[in-house]
């Protein structure tokens, strides 16, 4: 299966980028239309798969990768010489999750969700790059609001925050209860 002219374009864009681009992006440099380039893209994935391939394109956001295919990682890691442990122990998957689902969310949110403090679990997830600062809050203060990355996309496998497993309505309407409620009780703190 030979590579046709946008496919090979395509391929050295996202391999000189190493990040994420956006698909208006490529379709501006490639000038071409947005269909074509995810029909490029699809193409160039086959091409990896059918020839056991150790890259592959991820769809992140809105945009496309080139990334390394999961089963290689044993060997990148130990090019690298240093084994990247990223635990994620069950205080960080709550933290991690309650951010994925109700974000932008500030730090004091988590915590009243969590009913615990959430500093050290929020500053592992920043250094594993899988929330980042996305915005500060319209409040006396101004707190930090928090939400996923590109790297959180791509670790789990998403290419977007819709794909996130649906979780139970009535947990869901709690969640967003006790957020409202947090939001009212800055509201009235800000009145003062």
């Amino acid at each position: 299966m030979n590579k046709t002219e946008l496919e090979s374009i395509i391929e050295a864009l996202l391999f000189y980028s190493g990040d994420a681009i956006p698909g208006s992006r490529l379709c501006e440099v490639c000038d071409s239309e947005e269909i074509t380039i995810h029909i490029a893209i699809y193409r160039l994935n086959e091409i990896y798969e059918k020839t056991n391939s150790g890259m592959e394109i991820r769809e992140v956001g809105d945009g496309y990768q080139m990334c390394t295919v999961p089963r290689h990682t044993p060997y990148i890691q130990k090019l690298r010489q240093k084994p990247i442990k990223k635990i994620l122990t069950q205080a960080l998957i709550e933290t991690l999750s309650i951010v994925a689902y109700s974000q932008p969310i500030t730090r004091t949110q988590i915590e009243d969700i969590r009913g615990v403090r959430c500093e050290h679990a929020l500053g592992k997830l920043i250094e594993y790059h899988l929330i980042e600062e996305v915005g500060r809050l319209s409040v006396i203060g101004r707190p930090v609001l928090f939400g996923t990355t590109h790297d959180f996309l791509r670790h789990f496998g998403f290419k977007n925050l819709e794909e996130l497993p649906r979780i139970k309505e009535k947990l869901l309407q709690r969640f967003k209860e006790e957020v409202r409620e947090e939001m009212n009780y800055y509201e009235e703190d800000k009145d003062v």
